[in-house]
């Protein structure tokens, strides 16, 4: 009893607590994980597709667009569909705090991994940056979350703060480890991106004291026995998935059965389908859920679908983006020819430079502020918007021609729009929409659709040499604008499932 009332003190003390620009001190500490984080990811993706591309006399691996994309999708969405099972697990075994503790450990590993020179340390670095990036993301996520009580107005603009420490992270990033990559070569870029993660690392213990007990301790159900057998029988689940994983590696390496990086990713897509259908089912039908815990779910389905749809298009910026940026576009200023890699840190200016505003903007909009699934509907029409503007580009392109950079800076400009009307209020949703005793697994499912974006955006780069880039760009907007038309006509019935959630 006595631990669970300092466990009650700590949090309302953290919760209290208005030394960040009138936010919990601890955002802070969280905002500098996510944010070093960050640089480690998106230094990563920066180059990523150009090292997969690039011949081998030039350091690359030499890959087909369409092998390349594969794999580049693959990554991606592995990525956040971890952060599922790394939701689950803190959950139940490690609590948010220490999960996001061995994320960061697994992720600067797989990054020096990239660095080695072989094809094996290379996918198996990738493999430690899925796990890693699965037991951090939505976990620091949830941590945030729990800085606030239900009802805090701080809440939406404190994860508007947090998520500036993502974009600043983004920002810099891929002018460092793209500048490195392609001066000094492309796995010279990956260790810079791994010496960024142990900086996190060494800033959130340093700045742990500051989260008071939040994400300490696995999910309870009030009974000791009870959460005792819960941990042993998912610690041993975790372990079984861990084996079955080894034993399908060490047959591929063994020559059992052929592996290839198309086959693995059109897999990986049914799978994507298949988790969708049993998560939402079990949320919806399951037993153990009250009636107002199922409509919440039905909302998050609802927002759910609209934030896959807009990843495929956004994260594009990693992949069918990159390639038109490197073959398509001209790239010098003031004299200056600049690596294509350095196009993406244009999102995280635009986040820093707008964040600010959204965040004052939701908090002065007071009772005229839109709802949750006004604002996704918002950021697919963006999103759409942005491959629209593209395509009289592409069709320049197609003919031959160097178009300028501002067609991608604009695209790129609408791109951000979208995505400060839906990602950081989605972050938000979550944790107000999620059951306080699977916090974290919802959290999971967020990332779930991004996941699910992520895969689509790696398929829209392997159709990269084989569809007219208007068609592909074309395509990519009218889906968006149409989700953006459907989701509209849903918001008022979306509102009223989410049950008072505001």
């Amino acid at each position: 009893m006595a631990s669970q009332t300092d466990h009650a003190q700590s949090l309302k003390l953290a919760r209290e607590d208005r030394s960040f620009f009138g936010h919990p001190r601890g955002l802070a500490t969280l905002f500098f994980t996510e944010m070093w984080e960050r640089f480690s990811y998106y230094g990563m993706r920066a180059i990523l597709i150009y090292f997969l591309t690039d011949t081998i006399g030039k350091g690359g691996l030499g890959f087909t667009d369409s092998k390349a994309g594969a794999v580049y999708g693959l990554y991606a969405s592995m990525v956040y569909l971890l952060c599922l099972g790394g939701g689950w697990v803190a959950d139940r075994i490690t609590g948010q705090r220490r999960a996001v503790l061995i994320g960061g450990v697994f992720i600067a590993a797989g990054e020096f991994c990239l660095a080695m020179p072989s094809e094996v340390s290379f996918y198996a670095g990738l493999v430690l940056l899925m796990m890693g990036t699965g037991m951090l993301k939505g976990n620091v996520s949830t941590i945030v979350g729990q800085l606030y009580q239900q009802g805090d107005p701080r809440r939406d603009s404190g994860f508007s703060i947090f998520y500036m420490g993502i974009n600043i992270g983004a920002l810099i990033s891929p002018l460092i480890c793209g500048w490195v990559g392609h001066n000094y070569g492309w796995r010279m870029g990956f260790a810079i991106a791994g010496v960024g993660m142990l900086a996190g690392l060494i800033q959130y213990v340093l700045g742990g004291r500051h989260l008071g007990s939040a994400g300490l301790h696995p999910a309870s159900t009030g009974d000791p026995v009870k959460d005792q057998r819960q941990k042993r029988n998912a610690a041993l689940a975790v372990g079984g998935g861990l084996a079955v994983f080894g034993l399908i590696a060490l047959l591929g390496a063994a020559g059992v059965f052929q592996m290839t990086a198309e086959g693995i990713d059109n897999i990986e897509g049914w799978a994507l389908l298949g988790i969708v259908v049993v998560v939402f089912s079990w949320l919806l039908l399951g037993k153990g859920w009250t009636p107002i815990e199922r409509k919440r779910s039905a909302a998050i389905l609802v927002l759910f679908i609209a934030s896959a749809l807009f990843w495929a298009a956004f994260e594009q910026a990693g992949s069918s983006l990159s390639l038109f940026g490197e073959r398509s576009t001209h790239r010098s200023l003031f004299g200056y020819d600049y690596p294509a890699s350095w196009f993406q840190f244009v999102q995280p200016f635009f986040v820093i430079a707008f964040a600010p505003v959204y965040a004052w903007l939701w908090l002065a909009l007071t009772k005229r502020e839109p709802s949750s699934p006004a604002k996704f509907a918002l950021g697919l029409l963006f999103g759409g918007l942005a491959f629209a503007i593209l395509v009289p580009a592409a069709m320049m392109a197609q003919n031959g021609a160097q178009v300028a950079q501002w067609w991608l800076v604009t695209t790129y400009f609408l791109q951000t729009m979208g995505e400060l009307c839906l990602s950081p209020v989605g972050l938000s949703a979550m944790t107000k929409l999620a059951p306080e005793r699977a916090a974290g697994f919802m959290m999971g499912i967020w990332f779930l659709s991004t996941s699910i974006g992520n895969w689509m955006a790696g398929k829209a780069a392997s159709l990269y040499s084989s569809m007219p880039l208007p068609t592909l760009f074309g395509s990519v907007a009218a889906f968006s604008i149409g989700a953006a038309v459907v989701l509209t006509l849903l918001i008022r019935p979306t509102v009223r499932l989410m049950s008072g959630v505001k």
